[in-house]
């Protein structure tokens, strides 16, 4: 059963932004709640056609016992039972906690693992496979930084994918990917198994470095330099220390006190939010480890079979025989959509146990 508390209050909150909206004369205020009301919108909608649901089947009932009513009404009634299914699904699935950073941009990171110049190859393949997919759903590729195999590929790259809701559509792309193919490089036309890793990163949002003054002990001293009529004259210079990391700046470029002091603050904050982006850096770095395993070809997550033209997905038993418009990148969606119907059927059941 879906949780009544819940649909009313997501109805309440729709109810109470229209009327916000049409008392509303700050521009800011109408963007913010113009934003939340688009979020909540189709959701609203398919929670009061859902409630309308016993109304009209009971409708829809007592017209088939007319009998020349009875097949048309039987027909509606199957569609609408069937679109009420439906909808409790989908509603179920909004109400489940979300995962923040499923709509925001990625670090897509592909590396070679066991094979040599073949799994460079290969990396070469997923990364303009995965390219090609963002391409097709209008998402912006902006490479950090790569290192090319020696006959081709890459034995590492690392890009930047923007758009809504790439972390979402590319999360489950991390792991051991595995090839059997002949390499162009065989003369013998045996097949060749290698292997790549791939972690897929959700972009971190901006930190907005905030510094309570508790957190700083600011000091004022006589400027010092080459001489001249104003200094050690006055106290214009200025250090700041940051009290819980110990970093300390000091500028006295200024004669004006405010503005060395100012000058000071935008430097502290520039180092903290390096220091911050570096501890980032870290946490990502261990968590690609957890992620990718080693690039041993027996932690695989997929298989791309070529001379059988099949990709097969070990993690939902997935397979599919259309790998050449799999590689070429749209037709990768359906991969992504298995991924994703799995994950959500995943999350319905643990919400049912949960709610049991």
């Amino acid at each position: 059963m879906l949780p009544q508390d819940k649909l009313d209050a997501i109805l309440a909150r729709h109810d109470e932004i229209t009327a916000h909206l049409a008392e509303a004369a700050e521009p800011q205020l109408i963007v913010r709640l113009s934003k939340e009301l688009a979020e909540i919108e189709g959701l609203a909608q398919k929670i009061r056609v859902w409630r309308q649901f016993d109304r009209a089947e009971a409708d829809l009932v007592a017209l088939a016992a007319d009998p020349e009513m009875r097949a048309m009404a039987e027909e509606e009634l199957a569609a609408l039972r069937a679109g009420h299914e439906a909808d409790s699904r989908e509603l179920r699935l909004a109400l489940l906690p979300k995962d923040v950073a499923d709509e925001g941009s990625a670090i897509l990171e592909v590396r070679a693992g066991t094979g040599g110049d073949e799994a460079s190859l290969f990396a070469g393949d997923l990364f303009r496979m995965y390219q090609r997919y963002a391409d097709s759903k209008g998402w912006k590729v902006e490479i950090i930084s790569l290192s090319e195999g020696t006959v081709g590929g890459y034995k590492e790259i690392i890009a930047g994918v923007e758009g809504a809701g790439v972390y979402a559509h590319l999360k489950f792309e991390s792991g051991v990917h595995r090839v059997q193919r002949i390499p162009v490089t065989e003369a013998g036309g045996r097949i060749h198994t290698s292997a790549a890793t791939v972690a897929v990163l959700p972009v971190a949002a901006e930190v907005d470095v905030d510094i309570p003054d508790t957190d700083l002990k600011i000091d004022t001293m006589r400027s010092g330099g080459a001489g001249g009529q104003h200094v050690n004259k006055t106290e214009s210079a200025v250090r700041i220390t940051h009290l819980p990391t110990g970093l300390a700046v000091v500028v006295q470029d200024e004669r004006s006190q405010h503005k060395n002091k100012a000058k000071a603050l935008t430097i502290l904050r520039a180092r903290l939010y390096d220091a911050e982006r570096e501890r980032r850096a870290s946490e990502r770095a261990a968590e690609r480890r957890a992620q990718v395993g080693s690039g041993d070809r027996s932690e695989r997550i997929r298989t791309y079979n070529f001379p059988q033209g099949r990709l097969t997905d070990h993690r939902i038993g997935l397979t599919l025989y259309k790998l050449p418009e799999i590689m070429e990148g749209p037709a990768f969606e359906d991969v992504v959509q298995a991924l994703v119907t799995e994950h959500q059927a995943a999350l319905l059941a643990g919400d049912e146990r949960g709610n049991g």
